[in-house]
């Protein structure tokens, strides 16, 4: 039986593993172990309403959202996670350098290097999920 509410968040679910295929399952366990109705609420808001307009492209969304949080400074976590997505939905090594000297420039030097940090560890554990067998990716 399926209600609104849950097409809502299986749609916002089916996004975020675009961007991410392991993060659905992680990320529902955190969210509904707190409350039934974050994953409804919070990511039905962000990817079922707003992310998943037709009005730009993922790639594209992924980028703005990446110089967004690197701009503000303060959710790492969630930068990391981006610039991984990022890369997995076709966002080059080389773009997401060329993000972190705009930020540098209108963010400042200091959201920049939080911003290099995240990036090297996106890109180490991207690099290390391509090599796995168990995500399909090749050496």
């Amino acid at each position: 039986m399926s209600s609104p509410r849950s097409e809502r968040r299986e749609q916002a679910f089916a996004l975020l593993a675009q961007l991410d295929p392991q993060a659905p399952e992680k990320v529902a366990r955190n969210l509904d172990e707190l409350s039934d109705d974050f994953a409804e609420l919070v990511l039905g808001f962000a990817f079922t309403d707003v992310v998943s307009r037709p009005g730009i492209d993922l790639r594209t969304r992924e980028m703005l959202t990446v110089a967004a949080l690197m701009a503000m400074g303060n959710a790492p976590g969630q930068l990391e996670f981006h610039i991984r997505a990022a890369l997995n939905v076709g966002v080059s090594r080389n773009e997401i350098v060329e993000i972190l000297l705009q930020i540098a420039v209108y963010a400042g030097v200091p959201a920049c290097m939080n911003g290099i940090s995240a990036a090297r560890k996106a890109f180490a554990s991207h690099a290390q999920a391509q090599q796995s067998p168990a995500t399909g990716g090749t050496a």
